[in-house]
């Protein structure tokens, strides 16, 4: 129903910056917010940054501060700004859609993700 496209990933030193897109088709009406995931060498995927469509924002402690995420009106489009990289922020990232309810939860449609590298 949903298919979730992201871009913009890269390798960067530690104190770049990247944006990431993500670009989502087909039934654009059928969830209430979208997020960010990672997930790093032998770690379990995390929620990274979440936005609603009631401009309500939630983020990790690892990234506040850090990353801004924000959407289109028509939550089409996602985009994590990411400053002052860190190494530990090596991950793929990926993006997702979900319904209404606690963060990170009710995550109904995932992209394939983009690689994210940063280097010290």
């Amino acid at each position: 129903q949903v298919q979730l496209v992201e871009s913009g990933g890269g390798s960067v030193q530690a104190g770049g910056s990247l944006r990431l897109s993500c670009a989502a088709s087909g039934d654009t009406s059928s969830y209430y917010y979208m997020a960010w995931f990672r997930q790093a060498p032998g770690k379990e995927r995390e929620g990274v940054a979440a936005a609603n469509r009631r401009n309500g924002r939630k983020y990790s402690d690892h990234v506040k501060d850090r990353f801004t995420i924000s959407t289109d009106n028509a939550m089409n489009t996602l985009y994590l700004q990411m400053n002052s990289l860190k190494p530990e922020d090596t991950a793929i990232y990926y993006c997702a859609a979900g319904d209404p309810g606690a963060w990170w939860a009710g995550i109904k449609y995932w992209g394939q993700g983009t690689q994210v590298t940063v280097s010290s």
